[in-house]
């Protein structure tokens, strides 16, 4: 997996003005990069949900946000999800870990969060792109690249 500096190289690329962000598992690593680029600002909210309402707040302010989070994190931001990008329509990107992808995928894991993250983004209408196991800041940043010129909604799956 790439490096935090690669992350906010690449966010800064494609100009995301804001991540919303609360650490977590393989994610989590990215922490110190996040904490002193500057730009893009890091806010760090205290639930997945109010994470989804903060960006639907600053894209309806005119900023482009980013939210990274875990997989579960997305499952408990579903209301709020729903309401900003189905409802308003707002083109609210996420980049999602699929906490044990590898594992699951390699049979070394009971987790359910591999089992039921690309059923639940399909329900939710959600277009994505998969970055199984190793992805380089290229790959990353074509899948990022691919909703933010089409200014819709999308998320980025990374196995974790």
């Amino acid at each position: 997996m790439i490096d935090g500096n690669q992350v906010v190289e690449v966010v800064r690329a494609l100009g995301f003005t804001h991540v919303l962000w609360i650490p977590d598992s393989e994610l989590g690593k990215w922490n110190d990069a996040l904490s002193v680029a500057g730009t893009p600002r890091l806010i760090r909210p205290c639930r997945e949900g109010e994470a989804t309402a903060i960006a639907g707040g600053l894209c309806l302010g005119g900023a482009r946000p980013l939210t990274i989070l875990q997989c579960t994190g997305f499952f408990e931001a579903g209301d709020s999800f729903r309401n900003f990008v189905h409802d308003m329509k707002l083109p609210l990107i996420f980049l999602i870990g699929i906490r044990s992808y590898r594992a699951h995928q390699e049979g070394r894991s009971a987790d359910t969060c591999p089992v039921f993250t690309e059923p639940i983004i399909k329900a939710w209408d959600l277009p994505y792109a998969l970055l199984p196991g190793d992805f380089n800041a290229t790959d990353l940043e074509q899948a990022l690249k691919r909703f933010v010129k089409g200014r819709r909604a999308g998320a980025v799956l990374l196995g974790e």
